[in-house]
């Protein structure tokens, strides 16, 4: 666990994170064991390790919001919750917490020629969450997307992938620190499935601002 400014921030795996303070938020739930319930689910995209219904399931309480893509609450249909649905570019508030969807796409991990792992068509989205004024960047599945600069500003802490293969590399990480300038980075999408804690020691070694690696909860 890490704290910033009153937020604490636990990395739950892969992509997964939960933000504390005085509201409980957790971030694509995957593999995840029972905890504080949540206040608000934000869910990138569709793919099963970022939208897992049974993770889902274990954050919920009465009043929930879970916040996601078209494509993502398709897939939570069955899920007993209020959706908030979002789409890149936009920004929402949500019981004092202010959440702005951003772009997360493909631009050169392909699963076959010339069709993207995570096309930019299909809106999937990362999130800048805004906490006890505390800005949280959390990438979702991405690369190294045109714009970048433009969409993600005045980040305190930034959630990038660095494993490669369907998102980042380390390298390319490290390009995207140099664009949005957060105080702190956490390298993710290690640690289950593709990345591991060396793909997060190289982006440490390359990012130039504060790096945390942080232990799995």
């Amino acid at each position: 666990m890490f704290e910033y400014k009153g937020v604490k921030i636990s990395w739950l795996g892969h992509a997964a994170f939960r933000l504390t303070n005085n509201k409980v938020v957790y971030i694509d739930p995957f593999q995840i064991k029972a905890a504080a319930p949540a206040d608000i689910v934000l869910i990138t995209h569709e793919h099963y390790d970022h939208c897992s219904i049974e993770d889902v399931r274990k954050t919920l309480k009465e009043n929930t919001v879970i916040v996601t893509t078209a494509a993502a609450q398709d897939k939570l249909r069955t899920v007993n919750a209020q959706f908030l649905l979002v789409v890149p570019g936009k920004s929402y508030s949500i019981d004092g917490v202010k959440v702005e969807a951003v772009p997360a796409y493909n631009v050169d991990k392909f699963r076959s020629p010339g069709v993207p792992y995570h096309p930019e068509k299909d809106n999937k989205v990362g999130f800048i969450i805004t906490m006890s004024d505390v800005r949280i960047y959390h990438a979702g599945d991405t690369d190294l997307i045109p714009g970048l600069e433009t969409n993600v500003k005045n980040i305190d802490v930034a959630m990038l992938p660095v494993s490669g293969t369907y998102v980042m590399t380390a390298e390319e990480a490290a390009e995207a620190v140099k664009k949005i300038k957060p105080k702190v980075a956490i390298p993710m999408h290690i640690g289950s499935i593709i990345g591991s804690k060396e793909d997060a020691y190289r982006f440490e070694k390359l990012a130039k601002c504060e790096v945390k690696i942080l232990e799995k909860e």
